[in-house]
């Protein structure tokens, strides 16, 4: 299987980052080809709801989308790998599934398989409710098929993330694949 991580954090050493290359060493592990793409050092612009696209592309901006488009329709698996920005995903993950409109029904049609992967410093129980509605909301419009999910209560700093228990959830979650 193809799997496409879509990494959001800045901090390309912080917490997001080792889910995620947790999740993949689990995944390359059971023989699955991963690719980990940090959107935040790419150059996407915001969709600007002109729907020129007719939800089916091309996206009349030009910008680094385009390429990522193609390794999106390429891949089986959508991986979300988010800090919690405010109770919801990063600013930088956010534009990118907003500019899905230009690919919406081409990711439709796919039956992709998704999995959510975030970390967050407050440790409440509530903390990721919002994150998870929307995600929930992504695997329901798109029609994902929802993998699982690693949930990083309290992993402000990558030394509160290396003690907990998320990076061996994240592994397992790539293995159980």
């Amino acid at each position: 299987m193809k799997i496409l991580v879509l990494q959001a954090s800045p901090n390309l050493n912080g917490s997001t980052a080792l889910l995620a290359d947790e999740f993949a060493r689990g995944a390359r592990e059971k023989g699955h080809e991963v690719t980990r793409v940090d959107v935040d050092r790419l150059d996407i612009a915001p969709c600007t709801g002109c729907v020129a696209c007719g939800y089916e592309g091309p996206c009349v901006q030009h910008d680094d989308m385009d390429g990522l488009r193609e390794q999106i329709l390429a891949a089986d698996m959508l991986v979300l790998a988010t800090p919690l920005y405010y109770y919801g995903m990063a600013a930088q993950l956010k534009c990118v599934i907003d500019r899905f409109c230009s690919v919406n029904a081409s990711i439709t049609r796919k039956r992709m398989k998704s999995a959510l992967l975030t970390v967050a410093w407050n440790a409440d129980s509530w903390t990721f409710e919002a994150l998870e509605a929307h995600y929930n909301t992504l695997v329901r419009y798109l029609c994902w098929q929802d993998c699982g999910r690693v949930l990083g209560y309290g992993c402000g700093t990558t030394g509160m993330t290396k003690r907990s228990s998320h990076l061996q959830e994240a592994y397992q979650l790539g293995r159980s694949l």
